[in-house]
């Protein structure tokens, strides 16, 4: 299959719109960070700049994985990743934020292996309040296994922006006006890579083939930009001080929206408010 192509795409101006998003090099993985799976299946490389995940036959269906060491209740969060390659259906590279608890707040990136030559799917979720079920998922324009990439997430108040490399590809507004739940709760970021292949390729149909494991996907940037949280002042983390949180961060602009547009049309392969079978009467938020 072919990754879809419209003219222009590719020289579309990669805006950097948010001031201090820049990466500081120097940050090393554990002055932010902590690994929570896998011990024996991570290795830190590069002075602590750069973390390696693996997967293989003796890891089975466990995952390994990292977080951050504190929680956060808004912020812009980014991280640099290179998927694995080569035949990784099956496997699932994710980075997201997330909270603890019954009731738990989540914001994914998971991306989605393949078989050789077949293109990476990116599938992005949102859950407020325990709910989910709100998949979108695109084709990348480029091979994600072949180098480094930045994956972001903006929080705030007033939504939820995913970017690919300064491109923005999904909003999640704040719409609890109309009753629709939004991510409130301090959210730790996370990182993982595991077995999916009951579900993530093909529907579960293509299964992991261990001939081609290790499977290793590389992290980056371990810098964070967000707002501890704090439980003795949890509204803080919505304060203007806050440079993600000012007024023009409550929308996109013109571009941005042109840039999102681009996405939807030539990328996107699924939309949970255009499931009908799901969802015959669209959620609140899709109308």
């Amino acid at each position: 299959m072919a990754l879809p192509k419209f003219a222009g795409f590719l020289l579309l101006p990669l805006l950097l719109f948010i001031s201090g998003a820049a990466h500081a090099s120097g940050v090393s993985f554990d002055q932010n960070y902590q690994i929570t799976w896998g011990y024996d299946h991570i290795a830190t490389l590069d002075n602590g700049r750069e973390v390696q995940l693996s997967m293989d036959a003796s890891s089975g269906y466990s995952r390994s994985g990292f977080a951050s060491q504190k929680s956060y209740g808004s912020g812009f969060f980014n991280m640099t990743i290179k998927l694995p390659g080569r035949n990784s259906a099956g496997v699932v590279t994710a980075f997201y934020l997330i909270s603890h608890g019954d009731r738990h707040d989540e914001v994914d990136f998971e991306f989605l292996g393949n078989r050789e030559g077949k293109p990476i799917t990116l599938q992005t979720n949102v859950f407020a309040d325990g709910v989910g079920n709100r998949e979108q998922r695109i084709l990348l324009w480029f091979d994600p296994t072949a180098d480094f990439h930045s994956y972001k997430v903006l929080w705030n108040h007033h939504q939820i922006v995913f970017y690919v490399d300064d491109i923005p590809i999904r909003v999640f507004k704040n719409n609890k006006r109309i009753g629709v739940p939004y991510p409130t709760q301090p959210m730790q970021i996370e990182a993982s890579l595991w077995n999916g292949d009951s579900w993530a390729t093909d529907g579960g149909r293509t299964k992991i083939d261990w001939s081609y494991a290790p499977f290793q996907a590389h992290y980056r940037g371990f810098d964070i930009s967000g707002c501890e949280f704090q439980s003795q002042d949890a509204g803080r983390c919505y304060s203007l001080a806050y440079w993600w949180n000012s007024w023009k961060h409550w929308v996109l602009d013109e571009e941005q929206e042109r840039q999102l547009e681009d996405v939807r049309k030539n990328f996107m392969n699924y939309d949970y408010c255009a499931d009908r079978s799901r969802y015959p009467v669209p959620p609140p938020e899709c109308h």
